[in-house]
């Protein structure tokens, strides 16, 4: 069996439950953040709804420098509404699949790196970076943000089972 058909499961199950949880991010808590040195809102999201958007940087490139010697360094955008945010996740997802599709397991096996001023941060294979910097990162992310949610009064959905603000919806 291929790679990509042991990692598009739970990439499918993963990514359905993150969208779920962006689906709750209000446009009018969008500057909201926890504490003064936390992200607000909308930076936390729109950071969760582009980290899909890494597995085709994983799987077109060798490796990825943060901050190139010489250029600026990486900045990402910020969604400015639900419906931009949603948008852009949905766009990433599918690039995302799309990529690992069509990866062969020699493709996979072979070593990415990620750089910051040309210097190598860590180096592994194309299916390690996926489960770690794109699945599980985007899961450590998309958790703060449930943090962001239930601290700003915003009913959680399930993702595993039915959530405590969801408890009565399945029996």
């Amino acid at each position: 069996m291929p790679i990509s058909d042991f990692i598009l499961p739970e990439f499918d199950q993963e990514m359905a439950n993150t969208r779920k949880v962006l689906e709750r991010v209000p446009d009018d808590r969008w500057d909201w953040k926890p504490h003064q040195k936390s992200w607000n809102m909308s930076s936390l999201a729109t950071h969760v709804a582009f980290i899909p958007s890494w597995a085709v940087d994983t799987i077109g490139k060798d490796s990825l420098d943060i901050a190139p010697p010489g250029a600026p360094p990486y900045k990402a955008p910020v969604a400015s509404s639900r419906k931009e945010l949603l948008e852009l996740f949905d766009k990433h997802v599918s690039a995302a699949r799309a990529a690992l599709a069509g990866a062969s397991d020699d493709h996979l096996l072979k070593p990415w790196s990620l750089l910051a001023g040309g210097k190598t941060l860590f180096t592994m294979p194309r299916a390690a970076v996926i489960r770690s910097m794109v699945m599980n990162h985007g899961i450590h992310h998309r958790a703060q943000l449930c943090v962001y949610l239930r601290l700003a009064d915003i009913p959680m959905p399930g993702m595993y089972g039915p959530s405590a603000d969801e408890q009565g919806v399945f029996g």
